[in-house]
């Protein structure tokens, strides 16, 4: 059997934002394939039986055939490795748990090297799945052996490490829904919603409106009691105690039985119930004081625990928990039933992702303690049929939602606005939630800021609640997409300009504009840094800043095929010329006409409510109208460019006789500029058509371009 060099990655190049192929971020390899160039799938003997082996659900891969086992037709018809490798990567991803569908394998102008593309939501995952992907392809062409099972969880790995936890990722995918852009601000779980001055900040249920007053009180567990006494909300009797004395002599006070737990700690940990003697409250205490700082003991209220969800003072959902017990067989320890009867559950598990957590039982004081009442330990063997109980609170994750009285969905709002947490999870003992809080024993046990949603998104039994979009409803009312208005110039050396003469317009037009092109980046006027802020972790930057309310962004066509957009979406998109298309030859470009279909992602994104204003003297950028969601005005030296598209009543911008004319159909107004601008036309024309289709009326234009001569740097002159 002959054996093949790998196929070679030339260049592995992460696409941030819309870019040639997709409007998302993707991976673009390229790859050469060297020898395998003459043996595509069908000339490679049982290649196509091996890889099956290790990937038999590439059979669900319709490709370009359109049909399940697409695919499979074509690897048996021969197809080259590029292909190959393009549906390997994905088929890699699916079984990770990160189901991916877009790839695409182009050839370039050089014989064997190929681009191949596939839709990257995270680049170190990426390169993981594309690491792996390739590994396994070179395994099947060369009949070695490959352990599948290895490279998904490498893959898998990769994901745990860089994405989301489940209660952030839920809100931004409502975010989504909405069409909120959002941007991510570290490893973790902060993320920023929209852009500029009208952005929203989360980091996991905790937003840019929730009070740092507000988590202090809530840290407080004695504090938050205290409050919540004061305004009515029922709570259990009990105090702070300094030591395992002490916490009797409060059992005694307050009433057996009690509740022990630390005054700031969370997620049920040291927290022990029902206790009855001496004993058994000092040893809790000591559960309990290692898990915080102070240790409270409380009257404990017999009851189902229960979560309810307070988003800006309504509840949102709810969920019950359960006590987890376990059945003795008269064989197995403690310690095993616990694993065979509850750890086994397919919805416990160590990640965020399990709606219940493993039980450790050999870990866990309150367990521990638990276990010490019924006269047992880890090791010990229950009888048959006994009934053990291990576990009494931390359970919850039984939707409950529709079943709340709402007697209690206003305990609940109350608790969390005398807090003063605009989002909060209540934590509630009650006999019976579905009944009028009068005439049973029920109490707030805790108010907690920046609560899991887990329990409501992903519920042991229940039906899944919308958490997310009341969050997002929250932040961003009806009709707020946190969007500024962005304007992105795409073309050659004449962009600059054009992007420096549209931002002087937006600010005389009163706005705090952010400027991102190749002479810097621009705070209204200010220049904050002097280097090319085409780069995308520089422009970036205009979508962080509170202060901005509009921006422009120049985008030449290095830009676009390096690292994408930096925007999703804009309000106005504009392609100014062609020109450049000698120094992208390490992109396969060597003409002005492959330039057209990299600069046509500009138009690509332009919102259905926004504008495209293109270049009309070019029939190459006039054609990219056809790929514009909005509008679209032109803009040209020649009249007869602009005939058609004012025939049907189109918006134009012309330059005749020295003087620009603002056309909508057949009716023209001049711009009445004082003397003649000494700026060119190919820098005046798209500026004020850009500018115009922002919605500048022609004074305002007018004044702009008389005033920025006087404001502008000769350079740029």
């Amino acid at each position: 059997m002959k054996i093949f060099d790998d196929i070679r990655l030339l260049r592995v190049t992460y696409l941030r934002g819309p870019n040639l192929w997709t409007y998302r971020s993707a991976l673009e390899v390229w790859l050469d394939l060297g020898e395998l160039e003459q043996h595509p799938s069908d000339r490679l003997p049982g290649f196509v039986d091996r890889l099956l082996a290790l990937l038999p659900a590439l059979e669900e891969h319709h490709c370009g055939v359109g049909e399940r086992g697409g695919f499979i037709q074509r690897l048996r018809g021969g197809t080259w490795m590029g292909h190959v490798l393009e549906h390997v990567v994905i088929e890699l991803l699916n079984l990770a748990g990160m189901p991916t569908g877009f790839g695409q394998t182009r050839s370039t102008s050089k014989a064997g090297v190929y681009r191949m593309v596939f839709r990257a939501r995270d680049e170190a995952v990426a390169r993981c799945a594309l690491q792996q992907g390739h590994a396994l392809l070179m395994a099947a062409i060369n009949g070695r052996g490959f352990e599948i099972a290895a490279a998904v969880q490498a893959v898998r790995d990769a994901i745990d490490r860089a994405y989301l936890g489940p209660s952030t990722a839920h809100i931004v995918a409502s975010a989504t829904e909405r069409r909120i852009p959002h941007l991510r601000l570290n490893d973790g779980n902060l993320v920023q919603l929209g852009h500029g001055k009208r952005q929203h900040r989360i980091w996991t249920a905790e937003t840019d409106r929730t009070s740092a007053i507000a988590e202090g009180i809530a840290r407080d567990k004695d504090l938050t009691k205290r409050l919540l006494a004061a305004v009515g909300v029922p709570v259990p009797e009990g105090r702070v105690a300094a030591s395992p004395a002490d916490a009797w002599e409060v059992a005694e006070d307050v009433g057996l039985p009690v509740a022990v737990k630390p005054s700031d700690g969370n997620h049920g940990r040291g927290v022990t119930l029902d206790l009855t003697t001496r004993e058994q409250v000092e040893a809790a205490f000591v559960v309990a004081d290692a898990e915080g700082s102070e240790v409270i003991v409380e009257r404990y209220i017999p009851g189902d625990e229960h979560r309810l969800l307070v988003v800006a003072g309504r509840m949102v959902a709810a969920a019950r928990g359960e006590a987890a017990w376990v059945v003795g067989d008269g064989r197995s320890s403690v310690a095993e039933l616990v694993e065979a009867q509850l750890n086994s559950d397919p919805r416990r598990g160590e990640t965020e992702d399990h709606p219940l957590g493993r039980i450790r039982v050999r870990e866990d004081g309150a367990i521990l303690v638990d276990l010490r009442r019924q006269n047992l330990g880890p090791d010990d063997v229950p009888a048959a049929a006994r009934r053990v109980l291990i576990q009494r609170n931390g359970n919850v994750a039984i939707d409950c939602t529709d079943e709340v009285h709402p007697d209690f969905a206003r305990v609940a709002s109350l608790a969390a606005r005398t807090v003063g947490l605009d989002i909060a999870g209540i934590d509630l003992v009650a006999q019976d939630i579905t009944r009028p809080l009068r005439g049973q024993h029920a109490a707030v046990v805790e108010v907690n800021a920046g609560p899991g949603l887990l329990a409501h998104t992903k519920p042991a039994v229940g039906s899944p609640r919308p958490v997310g979009q009341a969050i997002i409803d929250h932040l961003f009312p009806p009709g707020d997409d946190g969007r500024i208005p962005i304007v992105g110039i795409a073309g050659g050396e004449a962009a600059t300009p054009v992007a420096r003469l549209v931002a002087w317009l937006l600010q005389l037009s009163g706005h705090h504009v952010g400027l991102a092109c190749r002479d810097g980046l621009f705070l209204d006027t200010r220049r904050i840094d002097e280097r090319d802020a085409t780069r995308g972790d520089i422009a970036e930057r205009l979508l962080l800043n509170r202060e901005v309310d509009a921006a422009v962004f120049e985008n030449g066509a290095a830009t676009l095929l390096d690292e994408g957009l930096v925007y999703d979406r804009c309000r106005v998109g504009v392609v100014t010329d062609l020109d450049g298309a000698e120094a992208l030859e390490r992109h396969d470009i060597h003409a002005a006409d492959d330039l057209a279909r990299v600069l046509r992602t500009q138009m690509d994104v332009v919102l259905a409510d926004g504008i495209g204003v293109l270049n009309a003297d070019d029939a190459r950028i006039a054609a990219l109208a056809e790929h514009c969601d909005g509008e679209v005005t032109l803009y040209a030296t020649d009249a007869a460019a602009l005939a058609a598209h004012r025939e049907r009543g189109g918006h134009a911008v012309l330059l005749r006789e020295g003087r620009l004319w603002l056309c909508e159909g057949h009716a023209e107004t001049p711009l009445n500029v004082r003397g003649r601008s000494p700026l060119p036309a190919a820098v005046l024309l798209p500026a004020v058509a850009a500018a115009w289709a922002f919605g500048l009326a022609p004074a305002l234009l007018a004044a702009g371009l008389d005033t920025f001569d006087l404001q502008t740097p000769a350079d740029i002159r």
